[in-house]
């Protein structure tokens, strides 16, 4: 069994994203606990649809806003048509549920019909990093 890979990556609103297509496909857990601009979520959105993000799981602050951004970032990206199977992004937001039974979900039921994926990044929007924290918690769930 191949092991699976976990990224945590630390981004303050309004910071500019790192490359991450070398994860592809993959799961994304986006962790809202700061307000951010619509159009800085836009941006993320897009840049999650074309880093590979096929799945994503919004927790937190607005985190029906950050569903609704990458659906509609999914949609754009083939010119409101039909999005072939392989290339849907299938989103959940988790606003009323514990943090650790996000990670739960995201690693025992999140599936999508067309990848198995090795990759999770964790997102966390916020100015301040706490990875040793996040990381534990998702290993624990």
């Amino acid at each position: 069994m191949q092991k699976k890979i976990l990224t945590y990556l630390q981004l303050p609103p309004g910071s500019e994203p790192p490359a991450l297509d070398h994860l592809a496909p993959f799961l994304a857990i986006v962790l809202s606990e700061e307000a951010s601009d619509e159009l800085w979520q836009a941006d993320i959105a897009r840049w999650l649809v074309a880093s590979g993000c096929r799945y994503l799981l919004a927790w937190g602050k607005d985190c029906a806003a950050w569903q609704e951004m990458v659906d509609d970032a999914n949609l754009e990206a083939f010119d409101y048509e039909d999005v072939p199977e392989a290339d849907v992004v299938m989103t959940t937001r988790h606003e009323d549920e514990e943090r650790e039974e996000v990670f739960w979900f995201a690693k025992h039921r999140a599936a999508h019909p067309s990848h198995s994926f090795k990759a999770t990044v964790i997102l966390d929007i916020s100015s301040a990093g706490r990875k040793d924290e996040i990381e534990q918690e998702y290993a624990d769930a």
